[in-house]
């Protein structure tokens, strides 16, 4: 007898779509905590078990969900469904990510679900901001799923970017569509052979980054394990010190050459292996290029002034922070913060802007910097001739309306959220450079922050637990483009 009608009432039947697919996440959630566990039963740690039981809780608790509210998706998602599926999806995968650090044996997470919750989606949203202190003797299950959860939150964020944000129009997304009325367009025919695509470009950097780490003075694990948090752009790390522990100029160059390559844009590594000619010409990379040439080398050549370091040895350490901060991976090799306020200043900037989208970076993306200078231009011009016609055009293509007006919100209403969340962190007695610089740190999922408490060198463990739920929360709203959780809040979404 089949019991699942009887069953899935519990779902409205607009919902059904939904938990039928955070069902199966869980089912592949529950399934890769096996390896972390596998991990630890290797090195003898009990911490095994904690991975094996979540297992069994998120695969048990994702059978349920599919078997329950089993249904058709060949005509896709609604507008609104799609809206909903994406942060619940996120928070849903989140919360059971969160249990086995909840239940494991490691002091600083266990039996403290705030500190389990913030690492999690630290994680999965890669924005690199922990709680944890002394990675150097933490266990390896746990070291393992933290980098596990960025490397599926990376891939995670491009199949977000790629298929489910455009379509929403978030944002000026919609000028990113791969599947439009017009087949030039298109990558491939079908959004399925897009995303076997890119996740086998995926595989294939993660797997090139980590024996190029190998191949240094990093281990096996610490090579796997960076692999996944470089090429997701996460930034954590199996060391306090991020990768200045390991002090080589090779494993910083190998960071930033794949620190960068997670930045760009994974349907333009389809269009090189179409041997598509159009493809090198792509704005958005010429620009993301050019403006990390031009700050690495004015912070090298402020590092030279300053006399705090050699040519090649200031070269070294700007091009690798400033490409962190910018494809906000977050790994640090020294503290930025003691090269002066110059360098301070520039690098706070840099944690607003993002790398290219349809990469697992955060931050506001270059293209919509690269669409607001269109509109300024277009500006000065009307005010110098008044009666002059100047179209405003990106990449080749003429701007709507729709698409500008969507960027200049986006832009808006991200320093709206960034001032608020400052704001709400200072009330809870925080000092300013902690707050703005934890606030800009979250909101565009960077990961460190400015000052001895958040910055290079520090964590996110001393600050209130209040701050904590605040701070996940502005890497969800980072993350997922603000527009797709802030929406869910306004009661006319919910009315049929």
């Amino acid at each position: 007898m089949d019991i699942s009608p009887a069953l899935s009432s519990w779902a409205p039947p607009r919902f059904r779509p939904i938990v039928y697919i955070v069902g199966g996440m869980l089912i592949a959630l529950g399934i890769t905590m096996l390896l972390p566990a596998a991990a630890d039963a290797m090195a003898g740690h009990p911490d095994w078990k904690a991975f094996l039981v979540s297992s069994a809780i998120a695969s048990g608790a994702g059978t349920v969900l599919v078997y329950t509210t089993r249904c058709r998706l060949a005509g896709g998602l609604t507008l609104r469904q799609a809206f909903v599926l994406t942060p619940f999806a996120w928070l849903a995968i989140t919360l059971f990510a969160a249990i086995p650090l909840y239940i494991s044996d490691y002091a600083q997470l266990r039996d403290n679900f705030t500190n389990a919750f913030f690492e999690a989606m630290s994680g999965l949203t890669t924005t690199g901001a922990t709680v944890i202190v002394g990675l150097d003797q933490a266990p390896p299950g746990i070291l393992l799923w933290r980098a596990l959860l960025q490397w599926m939150g990376g891939i995670g964020v491009i199949a977000t970017a790629i298929a489910i944000l455009p379509v929403l129009g978030i944002g000026g997304m919609q000028l990113f569509r791969t599947e439009s009325s017009d087949r030039s367009e298109k990558v491939m025919p079908r959004v399925r052979e897009i995303a076997m695509a890119i996740l086998l470009i995926y595989l294939t950097l993660t797997a090139i980054c980590g024996i190029a780490y190998w191949a240094t003075v990093m281990t096996p694990f610490e090579a796997l394990t960076h692999a996944f948090t470089t090429v997701a752009t996460g930034g954590f790390s199996t060391s306090d010190k991020s990768l200045g522990n390991w002090n080589s100029a090779a494993v910083d160059w190998i960071a930033i050459i794949f620190m960068i390559s997670g930045a760009l844009p994974f349907v333009l590594y389809v269009r090189l292996l179409q041997r598509q000619k159009d493809t090198l010409r792509n704005s958005q990379v010429r620009t993301f290029i050019t403006f990390l040439a031009v700050v690495t080398f004015a912070i090298t050549a402020w590092l030279v002034l300053s006399g705090r370091y050699g040519f090649v040895e200031g070269l070294r350490y700007a091009a690798f922070h400033v490409v962190s901060i910018v494809t906000t991976a977050g790994f640090a090799t020294t503290d930025y913060a003691l090269w002066g306020n110059f360098a301070v200043g520039i690098f706070f900037g840099l944690t607003f802007v993002g790398g290219c989208t349809g990469s697992t970076t955060g931050g506001m993306k270059i293209f919509r910097f690269e669409v607001m200078l269109v509109l300024l231009r277009s500006q000065f011009r009307h005010l110098l001739y008044p009666r002059g016609v100047f179209p405003r055009v990106y990449a080749g293509r003429l701007l709507t309306d729709e698409v500008i007006g969507s960027v200049v919100v986006f832009f808006a209403l991200y320093f709206t959220c960034y001032s608020a969340l400052t704001i709400a962190l200072m009330a809870l007695d925080l000092d300013f450079l902690t707050s703005a610089s934890a606030a800009a740190a979250a909101v565009s999922n960077v990961g460190p922050g400015l000052g001895p408490v958040i910055g290079p060198t520090g964590n996110f463990s001393t600050l209130p637990d209040a701050g904590k739920w605040l701070l996940a929360f502005g890497m969800l709203l980072g993350r997922l483009e603000l527009f797709t959780v802030l929406i869910l809040f306004f009661p006319q979404f919910w009315r049929d």
